[in-house]
């Protein structure tokens, strides 16, 4: 079985593949300062609530955009699964042509989504991931990265209101009963709902025009599910689509 991991800013997302079929899936804090046995606690008890054994994976493939924590996971696999793990390398990698300077700039799990949705949709595309930013990546007709456009997250922007503004509570994100709020919670409710949902959908149709054709758009992330109710652009949610670059780019590389 492939133990795929992607490592964010705010979520590790790991998944479990038999194939091409997806088995299991979690999605769990990140945790910078978490030492390699911290991690291997956390791994083993998720595969005892599956009555998974290390011994079941016999390769790990890893997105990261945190640095440092990619010894911690190099350790982890090699130690408690006794497997080489594989990272993704945007530089090196000949499923998709980046057309970003530098490349080393782009972050591997954006490369992984556009991987993704191109095998799974063709081109052009555009992937909006909702993670700790909000990101449009977008993919030509031949299957080219072009690049993208990265917006301050959602979580971000609704924990900036609370820390910067006194009077301001912290609140949870949902769509409100209507547009005009009746409290300060249902207010915030609402310009942080309408607001991403107007940011999204103007985007996405400034890129159609720039593109000259009506790209197809799938939306990922935490959020995705919420924003993509209100939105007008966004033509599916695939939640587990960087877990399926993540397979695919391993397929690639096992050829």
């Amino acid at each position: 079985m492939l133990l795929v991991i992607d490592i964010g800013n705010t979520n590790l997302v790991l998944g479990i593949f038999d194939g091409h079929e997806l088995k299991h899936s979690w999605r769990v804090s990140t945790r910078r300062d978490q030492t390699p046995e911290e991690y291997t606690i956390l791994l083993h008890n998720l595969f005892q609530l599956r009555n998974l054994s290390p011994s079941h994976v016999d390769a790990v493939t890893i997105s990261s955009v945190v640095p440092p924590l990619n010894e911690c996971f190099e350790l982890l696999a090699s130690s408690y699964l006794n497997v080489r793990a594989h990272f993704v390398d945007p530089e090196n990698q000949s499923l998709m042509k980046i057309r970003y300077t530098p490349v080393s700039d782009v972050g591997a799990d954006r490369i992984v989504n556009a991987i993704a949705a191109y095998r799974m949709f063709g081109g052009p595309g555009v992937v909006v991931d909702f993670g700790t930013a909000t990101t449009f990546d977008v993919i030509s007709k031949d299957g080219d990265y072009l690049g993208g456009i990265i917006a301050p997250g959602i979580g971000i922007s609704a924990e900036a209101l609370f820390q910067r503004a006194a009077r301001l509570p912290r609140i949870d994100i949902r769509k409100p009963r209507e547009l005009v709020g009746q409290s300060t919670v249902s207010s915030m409710q609402s310009g942080i709902f309408y607001g991403y949902s107007g940011l999204v959908d103007g985007i996405l149709e400034r890129l159609a025009a720039e593109l000259g054709d009506s790209p197809s758009v799938t939306a990922t992330g935490g959020l995705a599910r919420l924003i993509s109710q209100e939105s007008k652009r966004i033509d599916r949610i695939e939640p587990d689509l960087t877990l399926h670059g993540l397979r695919i780019f391993y397929e690639s590389m096992a050829k």
